[in-house]
C-alpha cells in the first residue's frame, strides 16, 4: 500500500478529531467530504465570506447519516480569537484553509486580505498552540516564490512578493517559523499550486481560471486569456491536495514544521488548458467552437510556475497520483451537473 493508503487504513481503525477552517469553501469542503467518509470526527469553522452553504449541503448528500453526525459546524470568524479557541477545543489535527485568496482581490483590498490572512492566521496559531493540538497544517501559497526566476520552484528559494496576497502568505510562513523557535509549536505549510476540482466557485470577479472557463464555455461565452496564452501553471487536482493535507497532518515529528510544495510537478500553458477543457466538455455533450480572445497581462501575475515536489515525496510520502487530464475528466461532469442544477448561475 502507498503511504496515504496506510494512513487512511489506520484512521478507519482509530478515528481522530479534525478541525477544518474555511470548511464551506472549495478545498475545505473537499477535505470534509474525504474525512467524513473515513469516519472521522470533524469540526468546521467558516464565516461564509467566500464559502457556500451549498457546499456543505452537497457533502451531506454524499455521506451517510452517521458520518454526517460526526460533523460539528461553527459559524465564526478566524479574525475573532474566541471563535478560534472554541473551534480548537478537543481537536487532534488542525487543517487551516480559511483565507481571502486571489491576487486581484488583494490588490483591490489589501486591508481585508491582511486582516484575514495575517491576523486570522495568528489567532489560529495561538488557539491551536494553547489547545495543544497534535498537529497544525496550513494552506500556504505558490505566490510566495514571487519574482524568483528558477524552475522548478524549490522550497528554500523564494523571491520578492508581487502582490499583497503574496505578502500575507509569506508572513504566515514567518509566523509559523517563529512559533516553532519561540514556543516549540510546529506548523506545517502546504504551498498550493493552482488547485482545482469540484465545488470550486466559477462565479464572481475572483474566480480561478479553470472553473471560470468551464462555466463560460458551457454558457457559450467568450474566453479571455491574459497575455499570449503561453503563460504556464502547475495545475494541481484537489485529490492531490487532500492527500498532502492528510500526509502532513499525520507526518512524523521530524517532517512537521516545514513547508512543502503541493503540485503536480509539471507545467500547462493557458493555451493547452483552453484546448483540454474544450475537448473534455465536448466529450460530456457540451460543444464550444469559439476561439480564445487575448488581452494584456494582468498586474501581479507570474509568467511561469512549476513546482518541485521532491521534498514532499521524500519526507511526506506524497505521490500526486492525479494528473491534470485526470482532474479535468473528473471535474467537468460535476460542472455540467452543477449547471443543470442552476449552481453556475448563482453569485
Amino acid at each position: 500500500m502507498s503511504t496515504i493508503q496506510t494512513l487512511e487504513a489506520q484512521l478507519l481503525k482509530q478515528p481522530k478529531h479534525w478541525l477544518i477552517t474555511g470548511v464551506a469553501g472549495f478545498i475545505g469542503s473537499n477535505l470534509l467530504e474525504h474525512l467524513l467518509k473515513l469516519n472521522q470526527k470533524v469540526t468546521g469553522l467558516d464565516n461564509f465570506a467566500t464559502g457556500l452553504q451549498r457546499n456543505l449541503d452537497e457533502v451531506r448528500s454524499l455521506v451517510s447519516t452517521e458520518q454526517w453526525n460526526n460533523f460539528h459546524f461553527i459559524q465564526g470568524d478566524i479574525c475573532q480569537l474566541q471563535d478560534c479557541q472554541q473551534a480548537c477545543a478537543g481537536v487532534d489535527y488542525v487543517l487551516h484553509q480559511a483565507a481571502l485568496g486571489s491576487v486581484p482581490r488583494s490588490i483591490n483590498d489589501p486591508i481585508a486580505t491582511n486582516a484575514t490572512n495575517i491576523d486570522g492566521f495568528l489567532n489560529m496559531l495561538v488557539a491551536a498552540r494553547d489547545a495543544q493540538v497534535a498537529s497544525f497544517t496550513y494552506a500556504a501559497s505558490s505566490s510566495t516564490y514571487g519574482d524568483h526566476p528558477d524552475l522548478p520552484k524549490l522550497e528554500h528559494k523564494i523571491g520578492n512578493p508581487l502582490s499583497p496576497y503574496a505578502v500575507t502568505k509569506l508572513v504566515n510562513e514567518l509566523y509559523a517559523n517563529v512559533f516553532y523557535k519561540t514556543y516549540q509549536f510546529k506548523a506545517t505549510g502546504l504551498r498550493y499550486f493552482n488547485v482545482f476540482g469540484k465545488r470550486q466557485n466559477p462565479n464572481g470577479a475572483y474566480a480561478a481560471v479553470i472553473p471560470k472557463w468551464v462555466a463560460a464555455m458551457m454558457n457559450g461565452e467568450a474566453i479571455f486569456i491574459n497575455g499570449d496564452g503561453e503563460t504556464s501553471r502547475d495545475f494541481c487536482y484537489i485529490r492531490n491536495a487532500i492527500e498532502a493535507n492528510l500526509l502532513a497532518a499525520l507526518a512524523n515529528d521530524d517532517a512537521r514544521g516545514d513547508v512543502y510544495n503541493v503540485a503536480l510537478g509539471d507545467r500547462t500553458t493557458l493555451n493547452q488548458l483552453f484546448d483540454a477543457i474544450r475537448h473534455t466538455l465536448n466529450e460530456n455533450g457540451v460543444t464550444y467552437t469559439q476561439a480564445a480572445h487575448y488581452r494584456d497581462f494582468r498586474a501581479g501575475d507570474v509568467r511561469h510556475s512549476q513546482a518541485s515536489v521532491d521534498k514532499a515525496k521524500n519526507l511526506l510520502g506524497y505521490q500526486a497520483l492525479y494528473k491534470i487530464a485526470d482532474g479535468i475528466k473528473e471535474a467537468i461532469p460535476w460542472y455540467v451537473a452543477a449547471q443543470r442544477a442552476g449552481f453556475l448561475d448563482l453569485e
